[in-house]
């Protein structure tokens, strides 16, 4: 398994292989000196800085995103063998099957707040339904997607993703009856008080252009290719910027704007609210920013919003939608896309590609996994979960030996 990190809290970027043996060589001699420019031994004249050198690995605490990429990993594993055969409900299926065997391996007290529909809908990963393996803490929310792109998978299309976020109980903003929204989604280089879903398309491309320092000519907006968004790609046109279209998978694309180097500035346009909530926990794991609005799809739907207490015409911020300081993240690519690469099957085994994050540190981690089926990882197809034991006791034997690939 191959790990990128990059640690975005901090100005130092650490990559495997890279050694830093002449830097602590320099430390050693500043030492010897006295650590300072007199040379006095007691650090006098030694240059003073707050600022940060690198992540504080004195206190490592747990990061549960690492262990939900195997979550995403697993189903997209296992959607991803639906690839182009038509049949979009096996490959959803087959992502959620796999998705709920392996959460339930987790110590955590979760609950599904954004999954498959209602209990009456989903028989699994239905909103409302407890998940982890039954240990008190931490007690969270969890929004799941198990196949975002479900028609590209059926259809042998790009972009198709497994997502999981997870944050702290109560953290995560509940869509109620209204299934979509108005979406705006920028990068960490953009001031998020700048832009706004009540301002103008133009408006909001000046801001980007301006914060990005480049003409709106080289601005790109990411928007979905559907027919309700044919006056906004029309705006963006007038406005001189540049657009790029998706069929499917708006989370990714989302996800895309606070990428380094990112291939696209902006995302506009009217999707999914239970994808706008797992696009604004990974944006807020990335330093970017996600405005949202209700859009009720019907009179009806907009009463209930309402008789449910809903303010339709309210912007929601980022903070409104993922309201945790703990928030974790991970992704998984099922079929090849800008975000990451889709799932490679070889004999006797296949390799993933997925992102990883976390708030707390503000890591992103960009994993590439080699999964071998003769091994008893549970990734792998016919792995069984026993439920009454717990993921410590999978990982170890008796005599505390690793079992390979858990």
């Amino acid at each position: 398994m191959r790990v990128t990190s990059l640690h975005t809290s901090n100005t130092t970027v650490r990559f495997p292989g890279r050694t830093t043996l002449p830097r602590l060589q320099r430390r050693a001699a500043r030492a010897a000196a006295g650590n300072g420019s007199n040379g006095n031994g007691n650090g006098a004249g030694r240059r003073q800085t707050n600022k940060k050198q690198g992540p504080d690995y004195q206190n490592v605490q747990r990061n549960l995103a690492l262990e939900l990429v195997r979550v995403t990993e697993a189903a997209a594993l296992a959607g991803g063998k639906w690839y182009g055969r038509g049949d979009k409900n096996a490959a959803d299926q087959a992502a959620v099957d796999m998705m709920r065997k392996v959460l339930n391996t987790v110590n955590m007290d979760g609950v599904i707040v954004i999954g498959e529909g209602e209990k009456d809908e989903a028989p699994m990963l239905y909103c409302g339904e407890q998940i982890g393996n039954g240990t008190l803490e931490p007690q969270v929310d969890i929004a799941v997607d198990p196949l975002d792109g479900t028609t590209s998978i059926a259809l042998g299309r790009n972009g198709a993703v497994c997502v999981i976020a997870l944050a702290e109980r109560g953290a995560l903003f509940d869509p109620g009856p209204c299934m979509y929204m108005e979406k705006l989604a920028v990068g960490p280089a953009v001031d998020p008080k700048s832009v706004s879903l009540n301002k103008s398309i133009a408006e909001n491309l000046a801001v980007v252009a301006k914060a990005l320092k480049k003409p709106i000519g080289d601005v790109t907006v990411l928007v979905l290719d559907r027919p309700r968004h044919e006056q906004i790609i029309k705006e963006i046109r007038e406005a001189g910027a540049r657009i790029k279209l998706i069929s499917d998978g708006d989370v990714g694309g989302a996800i895309e704007v606070a990428k380094l180097g990112a291939p696209v500035d902006v995302l506009f346009g009217i999707g999914g609210t239970p994808e706008g909530v797992i696009a604004a926990a990974a944006l807020k794991c990335m330093g970017g920013t996600m405005q949202g609005r209700l859009w009720p799809r019907s009179d009806e739907e907009r009463q209930k919003a309402e008789e449910a207490g809903y303010d339709i015409s309210k912007v929601l911020y980022t903070d409104d939608l993922c309201a945790g300081e703990q928030v974790f993240f991970a992704a998984t690519g099922v079929s090849d896309g800008d975000l990451l690469k889709g799932v490679r099957y070889f004999a006797g085994g296949a390799s993933s590609n997925s992102i990883v994050m976390r708030s707390g540190s503000g890591t992103v981690r960009i994993i590439e996994t080699q999964h071998r089926w003769e091994k008893p990882g549970i990734t792998n197809p016919g792995f069984e979960v026993d439920p009454t034991a717990s993921i410590l006791e999978e990982k170890f034997n008796m005599k505390g030996k690793y079992k390979a690939g858990v």
